[in-house]
């Protein structure tokens, strides 16, 4: 069942929930935190309406830079900015940045550790048509593997624009992952989002036994994390308790407490949408096999690229949905 603690909507089973894409709490967010904080300049690669940075360029005119399609010198400017007091939010598509100025972010930002915050969106293959040029599916592995890097993926439009928030007030690089196509938007105002700190939002319901521990973990981040819990509502009603866990941190991951759910569980299934190899399975895989080897199965990209069609249909064909979800639970049980 839902966990009432985290305050979920209520709306979140409903088919007629409210939808908007996460670069939205982007957008939102950015407004906000340069209201709050003077020092928040916004910079952007001639991307300014699709990445959402348009609404604080028009109210904050002088404190926005149009780069231009040169994104090495994106990172480059706001590394500089970043180290004299400013703090920079620089925003293009994610197969660019980071994807296309890795080293410049390398180098003159984490290498730094300047007060930058990247923000690449349209990540994921639910970018759809635009296809596996523009769907970053590596971009999870290649920044949280630079030192003094933090990575957020938010789950929905109000966690993207609580994480835009907290990384502006976070001293340091920051990596925020968006997404293009609309999504449910099923947490709420007082859904907490604390970064470094998981959250769990389902959890096998007390009422049909109240002895029964979870049967398997599934840890997600992103959008996919709607996408487990209507996985988990459909295994509850089929006799097999889990819990589902937001893991919007990916870097710093919540070692302890991921560590004491996979240690009374005993199972885990890992769900994003990006290459099952150096992301968030990954990171889960590196801490459990060196803390508690555990059973695990791997929900995202099974190395292999996208290609163009409609955002659902592509998660359906590449085994990121809830079937295949609900299959990677029923797997990893009978394997514990």
């Amino acid at each position: 069942m839902l966990n009432s603690r985290v305050k979920l909507s209520l709306k979140t089973f409903d088919k007629d929930i409210e939808q908007k894409p996460t670069r939205d709490g982007y957008g939102d967010g950015l407004v906000i935190a340069g209201e709050q904080d003077p020092n928040v300049v916004v910079l952007c690669a001639d991307l300014t309406e699709s990445t959402r940075s348009e609404a604080f360029s028009k109210k904050f005119p002088e404190r926005f830079f149009e780069v231009g399609v040169a994104e090495q010198n994106l990172a480059t400017i706001a590394s500089g900015l970043g180290v004299s007091g400013k703090i920079p939010f620089i925003s293009s598509y994610a197969t660019f940045s980071p994807g296309r100025n890795w080293e410049q972010i390398r180098t003159t930002i984490s290498y730094n550790d300047a007060n930058v915050k990247i923000a690449g969106a349209h990540a994921g293959i639910s970018v759809g048509p635009d296809g596996a040029t523009h769907q970053a599916i590596e971009d999870i592995a290649t920044m949280r593997v630079m030192a003094n890097m933090k990575v957020f993926v938010p789950c929905d439009a109000n966690e993207a624009r609580k994480a835009t928030l907290a990384a502006a007030k976070i001293w340091g690089p920051v990596y925020l992952r968006f997404g293009r196509e609309k999504m449910p938007v099923f947490t709420t105002e007082e859904t907490p989002f604390r970064p470094g700190k998981v959250e769990i939002f389902w959890e096998p319901n007390p009422k049909k036994d109240k002895a029964k521990k979870p049967e398997a973990v599934i840890i997600g981040c992103g959008s996919l994390v709607h996408y487990a819990l209507l996985a988990a509502k459909e295994l509850d009603a089929e006799g097999i308790g889990v819990c589902v866990v937001n893991c919007h941190t990916i870097k710093p991951l919540d070692e302890k407490k991921i560590l004491e759910l996979v240690g009374e569980c005993g199972a885990v299934v890992t769900v994003e949408e990006h290459q099952v190899m150096g992301g968030l399975g990954g990171a889960v895989a590196e801490l459990l096999g060196k803390n508690l080897p555990t059973p695990i199965e791997f929900i995202g990209m099974q190395n292999i690229f996208g290609e163009s069609g409609p955002p659902k249909d592509l998660i359906e064909k590449y085994g990121m949905g809830v079937k295949d979800i609900k299959e990677a639970v029923k797997k990893v049980i009978k394997r514990k």
